[in-house]
């Protein structure tokens, strides 16, 4: 027969629900059942928070919406930690995933027309709007020197800025 436990945590923890409670010191998360310590991780370890929690829901130990109310997550993440623990398992949760970026918007005929628009003298706006490029995607490439920028393009550029606010 289970026996009841007093809601009984060391001073200074938070209470995630009626059992379980959270203590973050030293640089160390502490979780606790009644007085005494289940798990711990380091502070900064995100990985290490997300799977305690999701394998406590998982267990039925607390809700979601307890996690989202004590660490100030949203509920949806929650869920979705949930869903990759019950899915992948704690081998795959703490695995290394490479991030997928989107493929490149300056192929290598958008650079040559870009460079060919920037030498003729156009801004940069100017040219992400004839090519259909965002700005900031031809300012990283002059930045990162995968296009040459036109130098006259940012003293031409404040030259129109003292002019408007003047």
């Amino acid at each position: 027969m289970p026996q009841l436990q007093l809601p009984i945590f060391p001073a200074g923890a938070t209470e995630i629900n009626s059992n379980i409670a959270v203590q973050c010191k030293d640089g160390k998360v502490v979780y606790f059942h009644g007085h005494l310590p289940v798990f711990q991780h380091e502070e900064n370890s995100v990985k290490s928070l997300r799977y305690f929690t999701s394998h406590m829901i998982d267990a039925g130990t607390i809700r979601t919406a307890d996690v989202a109310r004590t660490f100030g997550v949203p509920l949806a993440t929650g869920k979705r930690y949930l869903k990759q623990y019950r899915e992948q398992g704690t081998e795959e949760f703490f695995q290394r995933k490479p991030r997928l970026r989107s493929e490149t918007k300056l192929t290598g005929e958008i650079k040559r027309q870009a460079q060919q628009l920037l030498e003729e003298g156009n801004n940069v706006a100017a040219v992400g709007r004839a090519l259909n490029v965002l700005p900031t995607t031809l300012h990283k490439a002059i930045r990162s020197q995968r296009l040459d920028g036109n130098k006259n393009d940012n003293a031409a550029g404040a030259g129109q800025h003292e002019k408007r606010t003047h």
